[in-house]
């Protein structure tokens, strides 16, 4: 599970890093250039974070906040492997990935 929070009709799709609300909750910042109508920034929250993670989009789904601007997205796979693909994105060498 990871949580995002989401910024829709931003000027270009990029994953921004992590960010903490008021309550102290820390998620992956994103955002998309699609509108947030009829699913179509979650689909591309699903494709961005599938191409970052080298993973294919039926490997992402979100479980969670569907049309809110936080949002919790299942990723399926290999636990190690996903846990390894993160935590390289948040120490930087990720980032070209997006």
């Amino acid at each position: 599970m990871l949580a995002v929070r989401v910024t829709p009709r931003a000027a270009r799709e990029r994953i921004e890093g992590l960010a903490a609300d008021a309550g102290g909750h820390v998620a992956l910042k994103l955002a998309v250039t699609a509108p947030p109508e009829d699913g179509k920034a979650n689909a591309a929250i699903v494709k961005l974070l599938a191409k970052a993670l080298k993973l294919p989009k039926s490997a992402l789904s979100v479980t969670a906040g569907a049309a809110d601007r936080r949002k919790t997205i299942l990723l399926a796979g290999d636990p190690g492997r996903l846990t390894a693909a993160l935590r390289d994105w948040i120490a930087g060498t990720g980032r070209r990935a997006a």
